[in-house]
């Protein structure tokens, strides 16, 4: 596996308009897209930071993973997420390694990636997310 840029860093928000409108007036950053993805219960906003982008992470459900881990942890940074040209290939060599996987295949994230997650107990405690971009 070669990660060729941090694709972006996933933080857990309970009001993503609050936090939008921190990141936008605080920050001085740019929202560029909000986005629903209904299979993960969560509404996600987008910023840029130079090539690295953030995502706000909002549950749509009080089960979904994002709420889950509000209710554990609190509000923060969920996951980190690193880009690779080969996803499927990544995720061979990453279980290959004694790598525990959350997916095994890939799955669509925002803003259309090929998506799969890591288990943080195999990453030391970080959930880690591979992201490829199959438009590029």
């Amino acid at each position: 596996m070669e990660p060729t840029h941090i694709e972006h860093i996933g933080i857990a928000v309970k009001n993503l308009d609050e936090s939008v409108k921190f990141y936008s007036e605080v920050l001085g950053l740019t929202c560029y897209k909000i986005e629903e993805v209904a299979e993960q219960k969560v509404k996600t906003a987008f910023f840029k930071v130079g090539q690295t982008k953030i995502e706000l992470l909002e549950s749509t459900e009080p089960d979904g993973p994002v709420a889950k881990f509000i209710e554990k942890k609190g509000e923060g940074i969920h996951h980190i997420a690193f880009a690779v040209k080969d996803i499927d290939r990544a995720l061979e060599d990453a279980q290959g390694k004694g790598v525990r996987l959350i997916d095994e295949k890939p799955r669509k994230g925002a803003e259309g990636l090929d998506i799969a997650f890591l288990h943080p107990k195999s990453t030391l405690g970080v959930l880690t997310e591979l992201c490829e971009d199959k438009n590029k």
